[in-house]
């Protein structure tokens, strides 16, 4: 996994551009058989996150990788969605499904940090959760897996989206 910060296809002035986290989670090279032998292009998985509950995915493919990953960040931030996180982790337990990957996010106490593998690690770093607990059932297809993680968090809902759906006021727990 590869991360870039800065002002990649932004300008000086624009802020939400200097705030992205973007992560490589897949690079993977396809070649193409013709008369005159292999013809190779690239195909990118990005995640961008703000690591502050916002994240998208995206896709790229080129000829080069420079371009390829230009796409697939441009596409991961039209993609981008708010997710519901408390305090640097989640506020519940959620399994994510996406075709045959199963994801398994628990929330972690403090100091715990990101015990997680490859495409929802990057997901967890990019979206700004600290500690979390996660485990990947099924397959280790990078696509389903991120995909799996996303629904996950997509799922999640705060406090009070759930008392507003429901019409009842958050009540603070007494002690």
């Amino acid at each position: 996994m590869v991360e870039y910060k800065g002002t990649r296809g932004g300008f000086q002035g624009d802020q939400d551009e200097l705030a992205l986290i973007e992560k490589i989670v897949y690079l993977n090279r396809v070649a193409k058989v013709v008369k005159g032998g292999r013809r190779f292009s690239f195909s990118v998985l990005v995640v961008v996150g703000d690591g502050k509950g916002s994240v998208g995915y995206g896709l790229g493919k080129a000829n080069e990788v420079p371009e390829a990953i230009r796409k697939a960040g441009e596409q991961a931030k039209r993609t981008m969605k708010k997710m519901a996180i408390l305090e640097g982790t989640l506020p519940y337990e959620i399994l994510g499904r996406f075709g045959s990957a199963r994801v398994v996010l628990k929330p972690a106490s403090k100091g715990t940090g990101i015990i997680a593998g490859g495409p929802v690690r990057a997901v967890m770093e990019a979206v700004g959760v600290n500690d979390i607990l996660t485990k990947t059932i099924g397959t280790n297809n990078p696509h389903n897996v991120l995909k799996a993680a996303m629904s996950g968090l997509a799922s999640l809902r705060s406090a009070r989206d759930v008392s507003a759906l429901r019409g009842k006021a958050v009540e603070t727990p007494r002690k």
